[in-house]
């Protein structure tokens, strides 16, 4: 198997991630996924673009053993990440994305911690 993370970016209409997200790793085992926002990055200047890019791809190669699937969808300024379900994972790569692309907002249900 190719741990070549290959970030896909397309300014074309995306396919649908439950078509093209992995929902299993190459043993079978379900995985672990996120999803971050990423404001306004497609009406940034093309040199910010490329910069972003590129650190998340670094970042992403960070961990090329442990994720399975990464898609950024520049239409929406979004990145999805597949990876294995090893605990605290989770939270060393969103935090790691978050530290190098400090705009980057992790999207996830906070009902937990609002209070009436």
């Amino acid at each position: 198997m190719d741990n070549d993370i290959k970030l896909s970016i397309d300014l074309s209409p995306a396919e649908p991630l439950w078509k093209i997200a992995p929902t299993r790793d190459e043993n079978g085992n379900r995985v672990s996924d996120f999803l971050m926002i990423i404001p306004r990055l497609r009406h940034k200047p093309e040199h910010h673009i490329k910069r972003t890019l590129d650190d998340i791809d670094r970042v992403l190669k960070q961990f090329k053993t442990d994720i399975v699937f990464a898609n950024m969808d520049m239409k929406l300024n979004t990145l999805w990440v597949s990876f294995k379900p090893e605990p605290g994972l989770f939270m060393q790569i969103a935090s790691t994305i978050k530290l190098h692309v400090p705009e980057a907002v992790l999207v996830g249900d906070m009902s937990p911690r609002i209070t009436r």
